[in-house]
């Protein structure tokens, strides 16, 4: 098997589970949850091909559905994640050079470009999501600023573990 395959398959266990038993239990009055798993998909490589995108969206929304008994509110937004991240990718990295299997991370994007990619992708995820859980308009604002601090809270949170889990270049001593 892929070293890259292989690398996502942990990857995903691991998001999944911290989801799961972590930050779905530890939610701030269940007003602030933070959805540590959207990383898994966001970290897929660039050539990823659009089925097998989709395919992994359904899979992972679908196990934060089972785990959280949400009747399918995550897979349908991992889903729509999934389809909007080709448009996203292309919207702010127009000219963008990728080897295969390259990942769009902090190292090949930079801070700042991974930072709009992720924040976009992770809002158009829980647009879908805080609405249709809501199922209304009439409590506009206030499910907006829940999708708002949802959001600011998950790029924190992805971000954090990307620096954690960064490999840091070691200084050759002389």
């Amino acid at each position: 098997m892929n070293n890259v395959v292989i690398k996502n398959i942990i990857r995903f266990i691991l998001l999944v589970l911290f989801q799961v038993l972590v930050l779905d239990q530890v939610s701030l009055n269940s007003y602030i949850i933070p959805y540590g798993y959207l990383l898994f998909l966001l970290l897929l490589p660039f050539n990823t091909p659009g089925t097998a995108l989709l395919l992994l969206a359904f899979a992972t929304g679908f196990t934060i559905d089972f785990f959280g008994n949400t009747l399918g509110l995550h897979t349908a937004a991992a889903v729509l994640m999934a389809f909007a991240r080709p448009g996203v990718i292309k919207f702010y990295f127009k000219k963008i050079e990728t080897l295969p299997q390259e990942e769009p991370g902090i190292k090949k994007l930079g801070l700042g470009g991974f930072t709009k990619y992720a924040f976009t992708l992770i809002l158009i995820h829980h647009l879908f999501l805080f609405f249709v859980e809501r199922f209304s308009f009439s409590h506009f604002f206030t499910t907006l600023e829940h999708l708002l601090v949802n959001s600011v809270a998950s790029l924190i949170l992805i971000l954090i573990i990307l620096m954690l889990f960064a490999k840091r270049k070691r200084k050759k001593r002389l």
